[in-house]
């Protein structure tokens, strides 16, 4: 099924943001970036803000966010009131983290990991769907946190 993603990084997640755009479109889906668009130094909570607005505002159906360790944009990402971010490591993580969680964000480490495992966590993480059921419930508390 072909999915819209919204798609940021900042500098130290550039050069694997370029690996994964060709890989969204050799998948079939749609995307827009949202910087950054080189390796000038960037505050990673902009672009988290972006693209997370793009995805709660309804624009996009999932966000994919890079930093260097994929914490920190992760953090900023999860500030964004509907957003629900994971930071994945394997694709095991990606799978539970939309199955269980409905995450709406794929937040990454752009140093240290190799194109083949990113594109891995990638297609997992889109490939999977939310289970529903128990977790409907568990999410829902998670919501309900943002109002406090």
């Amino acid at each position: 099924m072909k999915q819209r993603i919204a798609i940021g990084a900042d500098h130290r997640g550039f050069a694997l943001k370029e690996v994964i755009i060709p890989f969204l479109e050799e998948l079939g889906h749609s995307h827009k970036d949202y910087g950054s668009y080189d390796t000038t130094s960037v505050d990673y909570p902009d672009i988290a803000v972006k693209v997370g607005e793009a995805v709660a505002g309804g624009d996009f159906d999932f966000g994919i966010l890079i930093c260097s360790t994929g914490i920190g944009i992760c953090i900023a990402a999860n500030k964004v009131k509907g957003i629900r971010a994971a930071l994945c490591h394997n694709p095991f993580e990606a799978q539970r983290a939309r199955s269980h969680n409905d995450a709406n964000v794929l937040c990454l480490r752009g140093e240290d990991i190799d194109a083949p495992s990113a594109r891995d966590i990638v297609r997992a993480f889109l490939s999977t769907d939310f289970e529903g059921g128990r977790h409907v419930q568990r999410g829902e508390k998670i919501r309900g946190l943002e109002e406090c």
